[in-house]
């Protein structure tokens, strides 16, 4: 797994280089501020972030926001405050995991491994709402393309949906594509004349 750090305070990148990478990750980029953050995660592609959220130029909380912009990856905050606005801001932003300073070694894996875990969970749920929305407006378009068959050559429900499949088999496209034709032709025809 690539990470990226983006802490101001070198001790803390350091430290937390060296952490990360006795624990088997790859540290492929440290960042001293915000807008370096965000400059990395687009050069470097990075699995995951772990972001200080005082830092100059630009707050991690913005450069989690723009970096998740641009690529959605899991992000891990690190602050000194614990204060419930941060948090907030954080978790608006995206941010799948929180920790504050002083943390223990033994907190910062499990919080890459949770954020990482919450992450690919969201990344899931897209492509299935993605997938259903797509399943929907397949049906919605094969039932117009049906209701206006039937109504236009007096084909029964079985008999228009039979016509369909049979053109999409012979075209050896989606049912959805030929429906879509259909709809589009009928409609055009209804519109002029």
């Amino acid at each position: 797994m690539r990470v990226l750090i983006a802490e101001d305070e070198t001790i803390i990148r350091l430290d937390l280089r060296d952490l990360l990478e006795r624990s088997g990750l790859e540290v492929c980029a440290e960042a001293r501020d915000g807008l370096e953050a965000v400059e990395l995660a687009r050069s470097e592609l990075p699995d995951v972030a772990v972001l200080d959220v005082k830092m100059p130029r630009l707050d991690g909380i913005e450069a989690a926001r723009r970096i998740l912009a641009e690529r959605p990856i899991p992000i891990v905050m690190l602050t000194a405050y614990g204060q419930e606005e941060l948090v907030s801001r954080a978790v608006e932003a995206g941010v799948f995991g929180y920790l504050v300073k002083p943390f223990r070694e033994a907190d910062l894996l499990p919080a890459i491994t949770t954020a990482r875990a919450r992450h690919d969970e969201l990344v899931a749920l897209r492509e299935e709402a993605d997938s259903l929305a797509e399943a929907l407006a397949a049906r919605k378009s094969i039932e117009r393309a049906k209701g206006l068959l039937m109504e236009r050559e007096g084909l029964s429900e079985q008999e228009a949906f039979a016509r369909l499949r049979k053109a999409s088999q012979a075209a050896g496209r989606p049912l959805r594509v030929i429906a879509d034709a259909v709809v589009a032709t009928l409609e055009e025809k209804e519109a002029g004349g």
